[in-house]
């Protein structure tokens, strides 16, 4: 298969001069404006590429866009249903290409580029996406919007369920999974038949602008999407004049965003915003082995990506079994591992140094607590100042004291910050009610093989995405089951489930037909 894309970065040379420029996208055409915004690198803070700083008096061709959509979307079950197959195509075409070394280096390069973490964490973040692709890159993405009947009330009758798309709608994605949260969502939405206006992070745009970009060469139709890169305070202005226009919005991010978008849009959003995730450990200590694999599953979780993870993991409550073993060396341990050089550790892209430094002191603050690693600042780094640069971070805090200080305890810090406590059987109950009283319920994991603790655990939570098990994580592949938090809100993203549930509605057509020899008598209801 010939694809005509040609990445804007030779990245096996080493350095980039910056002069890379992103585009806007609007009506099928590449577009510039007035003014653009360097990006820098998190790591030295030299210029990577500029984005196109969209002002609100340059946004009426996006709005156009907007209106000029159907609202029975691009396609639909009885409408361009060739569109399903077509597309089906498209992300064919691109998985082909990203299973090739080249796509899977030359993508995980960006990722790396813009967002810098493990080459590994990189690079499974293609993956993941590539393997969505795959999913709906045959005559899946046609049932996809499969329906259903049921039997109507008289022979001629059969009312017909159908999945129909929103036709006008909003993709806003943040900066931490550059290519997986923009892409599974802009596909699952395209799939189903709507139009999206895609705005990312722009401090991560040139991942999404070089994916659209792929994504032409492998045949979509330039007019299918439109794609903005402007300030927030500007997407806001743009929300708010154009609400009447926007069917549905997509939104993932903080929750001060996501509820100023509800209220904009008068609940028209799906939202995967913010969560403080926690994990149990249970009473049953298994064997050495599996120990340490569920304390490098609790380092991985807290520190992976920086812990710059909607699913990392915050707030850990150990049995007090537990303490009998080296858990908490082997957490320091692993931890100290971490490296700048092999960013296993790395900038954090919306805490600074002395803002992280404050919280922990803070923690630190609440009588009892003490650090059990970190709580430090990187050494040898040229992180820039307006990023965050600090060692992954343990703090144990007594449990009567996590009830005393629940605001504190349960800030949702996005840095490889995480809080330990112990607990005893009897305070399991009032464990599940402070676990409860947390605000946003996104991941939790339940580290048990006891049916009996999972069962008493996992029956009186309500995380949208909870893992149970001895091999019980927070972080998880959402290619492979549905990922969201537990709301009425609460968008997904990996699975059938989650793009029926985030970019279509229920439409029923109710067929009525009068039958040959159906005899009728007139029945005088004046």
């Amino acid at each position: 298969m010939n694809i005509e894309f040609k990445p804007l970065i030779d990245f096996y040379e080493k350095g980039n001069n910056g002069n890379i420029q992103v585009k806007n996208l609007v009506n099928g055409e590449w577009t510039s404006t007035r003014e653009t915004s360097k990006i820098i690198s998190p790591l030295n803070g030299n210029q990577i590429f500029t984005v196109p700083e969209t002002h609100l008096d340059e946004t009426d061709p996006f709005a156009q866009g907007l209106k000029d959509t159907p609202q029975h979307g691009l396609h639909n079950p009885l409408r361009n249903v060739h569109r399903y197959k077509s597309l089906s195509q498209v992300f064919f075409n691109a998985a082909v290409y990203l299973d090739t070394e080249a796509g899977l280096k030359y993508f995980s390069f960006l990722v790396q580029m813009c967002m810098p973490k493990s080459y590994k964490q990189c690079e499974g973040e293609v993956i993941v996406t590539r393997q969505f692709l795959k999913n709906y890159g045959g005559d899946r993405g046609r049932f996809l919007a499969k329906g259903f009947t049921s039997p109507g009330d008289h022979d001629g009758q059969q009312p017909h369920g159908y999945r129909w798309p929103f036709g006008a709608t909003v993709n806003i994605d943040p900066f931490n999974f550059p290519i997986e949260i923009p892409v599974l969502q802009t596909a699952g939405s395209l799939l189903t038949g709507n139009r999206p206006l895609v705005k990312v992070d722009s401090k991560v745009a040139i991942v999404m602008y070089e994916f659209i970009r792929l994504l032409i060469a492998c045949g979509l139709d330039p007019h299918d999407l439109d794609f903005i890169n402007c300030s927030g305070k500007t997407m806001g202005e743009f929300l708010v004049k154009n609400a009447d226009h926007i069917e549905m919005c997509q939104f993932t991010g903080s929750t001060g965003v996501a509820d100023f978008v509800t209220s904009t849009l008068q609940g028209r959003i799906r939202r995967e915003d913010a969560g403080l995730d926690w994990k149990i450990l249970g009473p049953d200590i298994p064997h050495k082995g599996m120990q340490k694999k569920i304390t490098q599953q609790c380092d991985q979780d807290a520190n992976a990506a920086s812990g710059q993870k909607c699913s990392a993991q915050s707030l850990v409550f150990i049995h007090r079994n537990w303490l009998k073993t080296d858990i908490f060396e082997d957490l320091k341990f692993l931890a100290n591992q971490r490296t700048l050089e092999n960013l296993t550790v790395g900038p954090i892209l919306t805490w600074t140094t002395k803002q992280l430094l404050d919280h922990i002191e803070k923690v630190l603050a609440i009588p009892g607590a003490r650090l059990l690693f970190g709580g430090k600042e990187l050494e040898n780094h040229s992180i820039p100042k307006e990023y965050g640069a600090i060692r992954p971070t343990g703090i144990f805090i007594p449990y009567n004291q996590i009830l005393k200080h629940p605001e504190l305890v349960t800030t949702e810090v996005f840095a490889p910050v995480c809080i330990y406590t112990s607990y005893q059987d009897e305070y399991i109950d009032e464990m599940i009610e402070f676990i409860n009283n947390i605000e946003h319920k996104l991941t939790a994991a339940i580290v048990s093989n006891e049916q009996d603790f999972i069962r008493r655990i996992a029956s009186q939570t309500n995380n949208g995405t909870t893992y149970v098990g001895l091999r019980a994580r927070t972080t998880g592949a959402p290619q492979n089951h549905w990922f969201g938090p537990k709301h009425a809100l609460a968008a997904g993203i990996g699975t059938d489930e989650a793009i029926l549930i985030t970019w279509t509605c229920h439409r029923e057509i109710i067929s009525d037909k009068a039958l040959v020899d159906e005899a009728y008598e007139f029945v005088d209801v004046t």
